[in-house]
């Protein structure tokens, strides 16, 4: 997807909205468990109920990969469903990968050629050899972590050499990799205070924003503060939606908890 086309979607949606795809069988409804595939019945349902007041979605690997080939299956599965609805919409693969340049190919070989994905999440410690791979392809993204939501950021991200923390120099070396075409930064809900400065950093860039809702971050400090000219932002929410009911209506909640997150992002969007 082109960034004029993710902005125009933004747009014609009154909308930021991601919506996390982290489907656990211990959360779902458990008349679902009964189906022939219960991860993919749980992530249809929530889709068919959300597709319209989203402009994102973000399954976590680690949710899929935990249950083998079966996991897989269903989500390509998912994949496969939400392009045939033939409405548009942003598909990231949360995958966190990062490695040496080969391995980093096949990753991207994965989400972007095996699977129809718009974008996947990266980690950049092992430097430019590791991201660059997944930059190679034509109209699609790479996320890169940047300061993330976890308490864990703090270990390393937030540690400090000379005028910059260790985040703010991965935000402004991955800048010379990839451009506001094709690079995002996944930046954390749970740090509002931050989010001016990044702004400043990395003007043109579009944020992932995870950490609204459950995770308790703040939905109208993330706009005021982290919104450029283009909008600038995908604020994912997952638990506060997709498990926001544990019966037969979890459908209908998730529909009525995401219409809910845009009547507050509607004031910011105008």
């Amino acid at each position: 997807m082109h960034r004029a086309e993710l902005i125009a979607l933004i747009r014609q949606r009154n909308t930021m909205l991601c919506v996390g795809l982290d489907t656990d069988l211990q959360l779902i409804p458990k008349h679902l468990l009964q189906a022939e595939d219960p991860i993919f019945e749980f992530n249809k349902q929530i889709v068919d109920a959300t597709i319209d007041y989203c402009v994102a979605y973000k399954p976590n690997i680690a949710f899929y990969e935990a249950f083998g080939t079966k996991g897989w299956i269903a989500l390509e599965k998912t994949v496969e469903y939400i392009r045939s609805l033939n409405k548009p919409v942003f598909l990231i693969a949360d995958a966190k990968r990062g490695d040496i340049g080969n391995t980093s190919k096949m990753y991207a070989r994965t989400f972007f050629e095996h699977m129809d994905f718009d974008a996947v999440t990266v980690a950049p410690y092992m430097g430019e050899d590791s991201v660059t791979p997944f930059l190679e392809y034509k109209n699609k993204w790479v996320i890169v972590l940047g300061l993330t939501s976890n308490k864990g950021s703090n270990d390393f991200q937030m540690l400090r050499s000379e005028d910059q923390f260790l985040y703010e120099h991965v935000i402004t070396k991955t800048q010379q990799w990839g451009t506001p075409e094709n690079l995002m930064f996944v930046i954390g809900a749970t740090h509002p205070e931050k989010f001016k400065e990044i702004r400043s950093i990395a003007k043109d860039h579009f944020f992932l924003v995870p950490g609204v809702g459950a995770q308790g971050g703040d939905l109208n400090q993330v706009c005021a503060n982290g919104m450029n000219d283009d909008f600038g932002l995908l604020i994912n929410s997952t638990r506060q939606i997709i498990y926001a009911s544990g019966g037969e209506d979890f459908a209908a909640v998730a529909q009525s908890q995401a219409l809910d997150v845009n009547l507050q992002m509607k004031q910011y969007i105008r």
